[in-house]
């Protein structure tokens, strides 16, 4: 470590320690489901698409502005539930044995600690809404033994749950009857409020106040008035509404999930490869999630605004993620549930006060299972152990790395690669699995035969399918380089790098 470094490290060191004196920091933990990075402070290389208008997004910016901001974090798996268990748990789908949405981690991976529950362990008063883990059985109704209080959901939430794709709601409507993100912010500045007294107190009860928004979740709701931020001549189409050249067929999606609303159900789409959505039907939609992201960024400010009226912005560590990307007519494609980059790169910041107050802004690669050893080293708290191969008996562990180094040193990697996976033909009936590495230059997948239980291992002598895509020459992962006879060493090596796994790509 050169001069320069260890002073910046001392003098961070220094101002976290004064910031924190005798307090134990709150933890303000924000979700948002389906968020792609489509945020303004994500402009540039790292931003999902280059045909987009100006993202009004001005909340989420200026906590990023303060924040940590990890300009290319990569969820474990593109779906809800198992992307929302390995975030939660620090594991990776291959430990949580969570491939689908419906699948408790307990009952199949192992009696895992969560991140909130340890927070529990150490004396926070933990509080969950909204959607944090997948709902239902898939988390036996918000893992309980997580939260200190009852969990709460949104009474409205199944009330727009509509059968059109997206809907732009009136004011009349939504004043009568308010929108299940509106209602979640509402009982987040409720919480906030009530809990404030007991965390700034000579006893000092902090609190771990988990806020999961819905949107920009299909249907894309939210209130008409969010179009104004999106005029219609501003709305451009994709530039590659076709799939990437020489793709296997194994990395394709339906997309069913799109397909079940009767405004598209009734355009007779195939979803097959190198087919796509009418042009207004495109434009239509990608108008309509633009807004839901705005509708959520007014959300998010809200409870923010609230924090700081309450004396505790100071005193409030901050975490903003979504919980895996999304396609918007790229490539013809559309949800998410694939291994391109714009399924698995997904918005991720952390405010540390007093460390992090300026901004610092990174673009090593890192995983959504780095946020539970991070947000238990920013705490204070003790830290996790790496998991053995074999942890299905430990209840805390950790396969994920802190991203505090990332504080003082935004630009020294701390792994060289990051892992996802995603199942194919589908997550409830697993044929192959879908492994992919993204290291810096290049997205690297082979689509192996799959071994289910007990063992959950892949069969590496049968593959489906193999990705190659150079991000120093193709961003949007158009043309496949597997087969091109240039490329046979390098994915050789890539290969390689891959089968071994994340364990053989930690720096640290």
């Amino acid at each position: 470590m050169d001069l320069g470094v260890l002073v910046l490290s001392i003098t961070l060191a220094l101002s976290y320690l004064i910031t924190l004196g005798n307090a134990t920091k709150n933890v303000l933990f924000f979700a948002s489901d389906d968020l792609r990075p489509e945020l303004s402070s994500y402009l540039g290389p790292n931003f999902p698409s280059p045909v987009h208008p100006p993202i009004h997004s001005p909340n989420i910016d200026t906590l990023a502005a303060k924040s940590l901001l990890l300009k290319r974090a990569y969820c474990q798996q593109a779906v809800c539930s198992p992307s929302r268990t390995s975030l939660l748990t620090g594991r990776r789908p291959d430990t949580t044995h969570v491939y689908d949405l419906g699948t408790y981690f307990r009952d199949v991976g192992g009696n895992f600690t969560t991140l909130p529950q340890y927070f529990k362990q150490n004396g926070y008063t933990t509080v969950g809404m909204g959607k944090i883990f997948h709902p239902g059985r898939a988390s036996n109704n918000d893992d309980p033994i997580s939260w200190s209080e009852p969990y709460f959901h949104a009474p409205n939430l199944m009330a727009w749950n509509t059968r059109e794709s997206w809907k732009a709601v009136p004011e009349s409507e939504w004043k009568e009857k308010p929108l299940p993100d509106a209602q979640i912010a509402d009982h987040a500045i409720e919480t906030l409020q009530r809990l404030a007294p007991a965390a700034k107190g000579s006893k000092q009860i902090p609190f771990f106040v988990a806020v999961g928004f819905h949107k920009p979740h299909l249907p894309f709701v939210f209130p008409d008035s969010m179009f104004e931020h999106y005029p219609k001549e501003s709305i451009k189409l994709p530039d590659n509404p076709y799939a990437p050249v020489d793709m296997p067929a194994v990395a394709w999606l339906k997309y069913d999930e799109l397909l079940r609303y009767e405004d598209i159900r009734t355009l007779n789409v195939t979803a097959d490869i190198n087919t796509t959505l009418p042009d207004d039907v495109v434009l239509n939609l990608r108008r309509a999630y633009y807004s839901a992201v705005s509708w959520t960024d007014l959300q998010v400010g809200r409870v923010l605004d609230e924090l700081e009226k309450l004396g505790l912005a100071n005193n409030t560590i901050v975490s903003f993620w979504g919980d895996h990307g999304w396609q918007l007519g790229e490539h013809g494609e559309w949800t998410k549930q694939t291994n391109f980059e714009l399924g698995t790169h997904a918005p991720m910041m952390i405010h540390v006060p007093g460390l992090t107050d300026k901004g610092i802004s990174t673009t090593e690669l890192t995983e959504y299972v780095d946020l539970f050893p991070t947000l238990v080293e920013a705490a204070g708290l003790e830290q996790l152990p790496i998991c053995p191969k074999n942890s299905s008996g430990i209840a805390l562990c950790r396969e994920g790395t802190s991203l505090m180094p990332l504080i003082e040193t935004p630009t020294e990697p701390i792994k060289k690669a990051s892992f996802s996976q995603f199942p194919r033909p589908s997550m409830f009936q697993i044929e192959e699995m879908g492994y992919t590495m993204r290291t810096d230059r290049y997205r690297y997948t082979e689509w192996p035969k799959f071994i289910g239980s007990p063992d959950y291992k892949p069969d590496w002598l049968t593959l489906a399918g193999v990705e190659l895509y150079d991000h120093q020459t193709d961003p949007e992962e158009n043309i496949n380089l597997a087969n091109n006879p240039k490329y046979q060493t390098l994915r050789a090596q890539l290969s390689q790098q891959l089968r071994a796994g994340w364990r053989e790509a930690q720096r640290v």
